[in-house]
Protein backbone atom coordinates (compact mmCIF):
# COMPACT_ATOMS: atom_id res chain seq x y z
CA UNK A 1 0.00 0.00 0.00
CA UNK A 2 1.43 3.37 -0.91
CA UNK A 3 2.16 6.01 1.71
CA UNK A 4 -0.69 8.21 0.43
CA UNK A 5 -3.18 5.35 0.54
CA UNK A 6 -2.04 4.49 4.06
CA UNK A 7 -2.48 8.11 5.19
CA UNK A 8 -5.97 8.24 3.68
CA UNK A 9 -6.83 4.94 5.36
CA UNK A 10 -5.64 6.21 8.74
CA UNK A 11 -7.55 9.47 8.39
CA UNK A 12 -10.72 7.64 7.46
CA UNK A 13 -10.30 5.30 10.40
CA UNK A 14 -9.79 8.14 12.85
CA UNK A 15 -12.99 9.91 11.79
CA UNK A 16 -15.05 6.72 11.87
CA UNK A 17 -17.40 6.56 14.84
CA UNK A 18 -16.22 4.33 17.68
CA UNK A 19 -19.44 2.33 17.51
CA UNK A 20 -18.68 1.21 13.96
CA UNK A 21 -17.35 -2.32 13.80
CA UNK A 22 -15.96 -2.33 10.26
CA UNK A 23 -15.32 0.25 7.55
CA UNK A 24 -14.57 -0.62 3.94
CA UNK A 25 -11.90 1.48 2.19
CA UNK A 26 -12.34 2.06 -1.56
CA UNK A 27 -10.21 3.77 -4.17
CA UNK A 28 -11.42 6.46 -6.55
CA UNK A 29 -12.88 3.83 -8.88
CA UNK A 30 -14.85 2.16 -6.10
CA UNK A 31 -12.60 -0.91 -5.79
CA UNK A 32 -12.12 -2.25 -2.27
CA UNK A 33 -8.55 -1.58 -1.12
CA UNK A 34 -8.94 -2.64 2.50
CA UNK A 35 -10.92 -2.57 5.71
CA UNK A 36 -10.65 -1.07 9.17
CA UNK A 37 -12.13 -2.99 12.09
CA UNK A 38 -12.66 -1.50 15.55
CA UNK A 39 -12.63 -3.86 18.53
CA UNK A 40 -14.36 -3.35 21.88
CA UNK A 41 -11.27 -1.56 23.28
CA UNK A 42 -11.23 0.94 20.42
CA UNK A 43 -8.18 -0.55 18.68
CA UNK A 44 -8.43 -0.17 14.92
CA UNK A 45 -6.97 -2.96 12.79
CA UNK A 46 -6.17 -2.16 9.16
CA UNK A 47 -6.29 -4.93 6.55
CA UNK A 48 -5.52 -4.89 2.84
CA UNK A 49 -7.89 -6.15 0.16
CA UNK A 50 -6.61 -9.71 0.69
CA UNK A 51 -7.40 -9.59 4.41
CA UNK A 52 -3.78 -9.34 5.56
CA UNK A 53 -3.23 -7.13 8.61
CA UNK A 54 -1.20 -4.08 7.65
CA UNK A 55 -1.25 -2.26 10.99
CA UNK A 56 -3.12 -1.03 14.03
CA UNK A 57 -3.97 2.25 15.75
CA UNK A 58 -4.60 2.48 19.50
CA UNK A 59 -5.55 5.61 21.47
CA UNK A 60 -4.43 5.88 25.09
CA UNK A 61 -6.12 7.72 27.98
CA UNK A 62 -4.14 10.90 27.21
CA UNK A 63 -5.51 11.04 23.66
CA UNK A 64 -2.31 9.90 21.96
CA UNK A 65 -2.82 7.47 19.09
CA UNK A 66 -0.01 4.98 18.48
CA UNK A 67 0.33 3.42 15.03
CA UNK A 68 1.97 0.02 14.61
CA UNK A 69 2.85 -2.00 11.53
CA UNK A 70 1.81 -5.62 10.94
CA UNK A 71 4.78 -6.80 13.02
CA UNK A 72 3.72 -4.71 16.02
CA UNK A 73 6.53 -2.16 15.62
CA UNK A 74 5.58 1.44 16.43
CA UNK A 75 5.62 3.52 13.26
CA UNK A 76 4.31 6.80 14.65
CA UNK A 77 2.11 8.66 17.09
CA UNK A 78 -0.41 11.47 16.88
CA UNK A 79 -1.73 13.61 19.70
CA UNK A 80 -4.95 15.57 19.45
CA UNK A 81 -4.78 19.14 20.72
CA UNK A 82 -6.18 19.62 24.21
CA UNK A 83 -9.39 21.60 24.46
Amino acid sequence: MSAIALCVTILLALVTAASAQQTTIRDGSGRITGTVTTDSNGTKTFRDSSGRTTGTATRDSNGTTTFRDAGGRTTGTATAPRR
